[in-house]
């Protein structure tokens, strides 16, 4: 029944393009029908010339023969051609319809699907559903044409022994339908194991500096080596069925349909008087009637493939846990105030991962957030992102509720700056603009300057044209961080969060660092989350958090006269310095 559902669907995206789709329809039966015309030719220069000697008669047929089978080779190409261009059409809507909707899913679809099962699936699935439709979908159509057209040819010509040939139908359907049940349990495990492997191979790339630096590359090989292996053996199996099903079982149909046509005509050739030329019609149009059945079986394989294939792209399509809901109220973000009431957060709604969470920061105020891993310091981000709903408490911008204001609004003026800043392919320039199109080059430099970016960029030989490698491998850490801080500025936010902005920075870089996020700060609402202590001492308030709670809050100062957790944990570090 899914698959079902998953075919009408494709249907309906070959119905966006109907008339290109209508017009390779024509061409298939064209073909189908010029095709069933050869054997009658044949049949008549047999009878009329090479029996009759009728010498001109058989030249005009020979040439009407060739004639048609040059039909045929055209119609068949503008058939493939056609269904080619409306293949490459649906894959493109469904690749962009898919990544549409991954835009705008939530953090937990990606906290729960590694990135090689998606790119997987908008790339090796899509393909298969273009196979689909280019050849697999053609050649089916094709073959149950030729199907219907030939039994009819077949009973006009002889209805006994056409009769007789359709006896061993139900046998092949009977193939079919067994070969179906066995082949499609493998297919899916042929599938599930290649998107393992892409998975693998995505996250063995991505890895590759941490997987050598802790020599991990040996069991890493035999890891790949395991789940390859798995998928060679799913794969021979489905091989093994095919090789069963599909030429020798059907082969074997067609020497005993030759049997039956040769025993017929050896017995009625005196009392019928049955012609040379129907004998060769009929041995061809069993040709006809078997190698579509031959090929439907071949193309089953595939159409299993892809219908597995596109059912995987489907539910991508069809996932609903968007982000957040926003009731997008005409509100604007003016001063930037923020205010946490009692908020509590569960990932998997059992256990709380925040627990009462309060606190306020006034326009222009710095805060931060110390703790232990798994404190819950993210956390507060990614909520205050909106990346994640609550259900319990309240967080407030400018007095009004986080949730009215418009998801536009929100990106438009909170600034993130992440621990590990992630640049794409393409320019300096590109990057900093971040697709903001109203931005222009003196914008972009100015951006650069205030972070103290524009030195090291006017240095490099095509300046803010050069370009940048997927996540700027290029470029040092603490210069891929100053053209993140340049993209933050760029946008103007009135909201700045810092998730652990200096934790990956060098100390010699460290200073330079510090001194673009004081300037950064200056004016704006920010909230940071700060592994080393000593960049948040200026803060207007340090909150140190375990365990989902906040246990102590105060100035730097105030803090250390605690002298609770945060002065443990300032003690420790400073320790650890003066040891260095």
């Amino acid at each position: 029944m899914r698959k079902q559902v998953t075919f009408y669907r494709l249907l309906t995206y070959m119905w966006r393009y109907k008339w290109i789709s209508i017009l390779a329809l024509v061409f298939i039966f064209a073909t189908t029908l010029v095709t069933t015309t050869l054997p009658l030719l044949a049949r008549y220069f047999i009878d009329h010339f090479i029996s009759r000697y009728q010498i001109m008669t058989g030249f005009y047929v020979l040439i009407m023969y060739y004639a048609l089978f040059l039909l045929r080779v055209l119609f068949t190409f503008l058939g493939q051609y056609s269904f080619a261009r409306v293949a490459h059409s649906i894959v493109r809507d469904l690749r962009q319809e898919s990544f549409e909707n991954i835009e705008h899913l939530g953090m937990v679809y990606f906290d729960q699907t590694p990135a090689g099962a998606i790119v997987s699936r908008l790339t090796n699935d899509t393909q298969a559903v273009a196979d689909m439709f280019s050849s697999i979908f053609s050649s089916f159509l094709s073959s149950v044409f030729i199907l219907v057209v030939t039994l009819v040819t077949m009973f006009s010509l002889n209805w006994r022994l056409t009769g007789l040939i359709v006896l061993f139908l139900p046998v092949m359907l009977g193939s079919i339908l067994v070969y179906q049940r066995l082949s499609n349990r493998l297919l899916k495990l042929v599938r599930s194991k290649l998107s393992d492997l892409n998975v693998k191979l995505s996250e063995s790339i991505e890895g590759m500096r941490i997987i050598q630096a802790f020599g991990q590359e040996n069991r890493l090989i035999k890891e790949f080596e395991t789940i390859n292996g798995e998928h060679l053996d799913y794969t021979v199996r489905y091989l093994n069925i095919n090789s069963l099903f599909l030429r020798p079982a059907m082969s074997l149909l067609k020497i005993l349909a030759y049997a039956v046509i040769l025993a017929y005509f050896g017995f009625t050739w005196q009392i019928a008087g049955v012609t040379a030329g129907v004998m060769y019609a009929f041995v061809q149009y069993v040709n006809q009637l078997f190698n579509p059945l031959i090929d439907l079986m071949q193309n089953y394989s595939v159409l299993q493939t892809s219908m597995v294939a596109a059912g995987r792209v489907f539910e991508i399509m069809d996932r609903k846990d968007y982000e957040p809901k926003q009731t997008n109220l005409p509100l604007e973000i003016t001063d930037g105030k923020i205010e946490f009431r009692h908020v509590s957060f569960s990932y998997d709604g059992k256990h709380d991962i925040l627990r009462d969470i309060s606190f306020s920061v006034k326009q222009g105020e710095t805060i931060a957030f110390v703790g232990a891993t798994g404190a819950g310091k993210s956390s507060i981000i990614n909520l205050f992102l909106r990346f994640y709903e609550f259900e319990r408490g309240e967080i407030l911008i400018d007095d009004k509720n986080i949730k009215d204001y418009s998801q536009s609004e929100l990106r438009r003026n909170i600034g993130l700056v992440l621990q590990e800043p992630f640049l794409y392919h393409g320019t300096i320039a590109s990057n900093i603009k971040m697709y903001q199109e109203n931005l222009g080059r003196e914008e972009i430099v100015e951006a650069a300057r205030f972070v103290d970016a524009h030195d090291f960029i006017s240095r490099l030989p095509a300046n803010y044209n050069s370009p940048v490698t997927e996540r700027g491998a290029t470029f040092s850490s603490g210069q891929r961080q100053l053209l993140a801080f340049a993209r933050t500025i760029a946008s103007k936010p009135k909201i700045l969060i810092l998730d652990e902005a200096t934790a990956n920075i060098d100390s010699e870089t460290e200073e330079l660092i510090q001194s673009s996020l004081r300037k950064m700060r200056q004016g704006r609402t920010t909230i940071a989350i700060a592994h080393r202590l000593s960049t948040i001492q200026d803060a207007n308030c340090i909150y140190v958090m375990e365990k989902g709670r906040i246990i102590e809050s105060g100035t730097h100062e105030e803090l250390l006269t605690l002298k609770g957790t945060y002065y443990k944990m300032y003690q420790l570090q400073a320790g650890m310095m003066g040891e260095e």
